[in-house]
């Protein structure tokens, strides 16, 4: 008697009827954890929070684990979240990541499954979370050097990218402020062969674009210093 293959897990989310892509345990995970965070380390949005339906590539700086409950709170719809390999080998936060569908990638980025997997679930119409840093920033630097990729999903998927900028690192009892810009979208680089220095010349753009959003929110506090 022929054993029964495993039937493999597909890492999209199928839409409703609406055309959501809604994960009822993501949603729950959702309910339950935010509301602790928000009592641990309180946080503000700045800008346009409601995030519609449909594909979009939210990139974030990184300062801790929890950063993606940012994101998180913007839509009711799946995030995909791209995190590297080494959570998977974690006991209880490797079932988490598996069971909400998170996109594992190696540290350096040279993945080409990766690639395949964030590319399907935009096309799918998924939104997806990249944290271009590639690592927390544990530095006095404003944000880290981006690593590629944010730059090529978005130009090969026509997906527009909505930049998330963690205005300092959050600490306990202590507000955040988060600050959200409206949707960026790269279409001078679309329906074009490109070179590795055009992406990153993307890549760039959008990391400009983040640390002039901190440095508008700093004149902005400065100013209400004044008054």
């Amino acid at each position: 008697m022929e054993k029964k293959t495993k039937k493999a897990k597909t890492i999209t989310v199928k839409a409703n009827k609406k055309g959501r892509h809604i994960q009822p345990f993501m949603n729950f995970l959702r309910v339950l954890v935010v509301p602790v965070y928000y009592l641990l380390k309180p946080f503000r949005f700045y800008g346009e929070r409601k995030v519609g339906n449909g594909a979009y590539i939210f990139v974030c700086n990184h300062y801790t684990m929890f950063d993606m409950v940012y994101p998180a709170t913007t839509t009711w719809e799946s995030i995909h979240i791209l995190a590297k390999s080494e959570v998977k080998k974690q006991p209880v936060i490797g079932w988490l990541a598996k069971a909400i569908k998170v996109i594992f990638a190696n540290r350096d980025g040279n993945d080409a499954r990766t690639l395949l997997d964030c590319i399907k679930c935009l096309k799918n119409g998924e939104k997806l979370l990249v944290f271009p840093e590639g690592t927390r920033n544990k530095t006095q630097e404003e944000m880290l050097e981006f690593k590629h990729g944010a730059s090529v999903m978005a130009i090969k998927t026509k997906t527009p990218i909505i930049p998330i900028v963690i205005y300092e690192k959050p600490r306990l009892f202590k507000k955040a402020h988060i600050l959200i810009d409206k949707p960026i979208e790269l279409t001078e680089y679309y329906d074009r062969k490109l070179t590795p220095e055009e992406y990153a010349e993307a890549d760039e753009k959008i990391r400009k674009r983040m640390l002039e959003m901190k440095a508008e929110h700093r004149a902005y506090l400065e100013s209400k210093k004044k008054k």
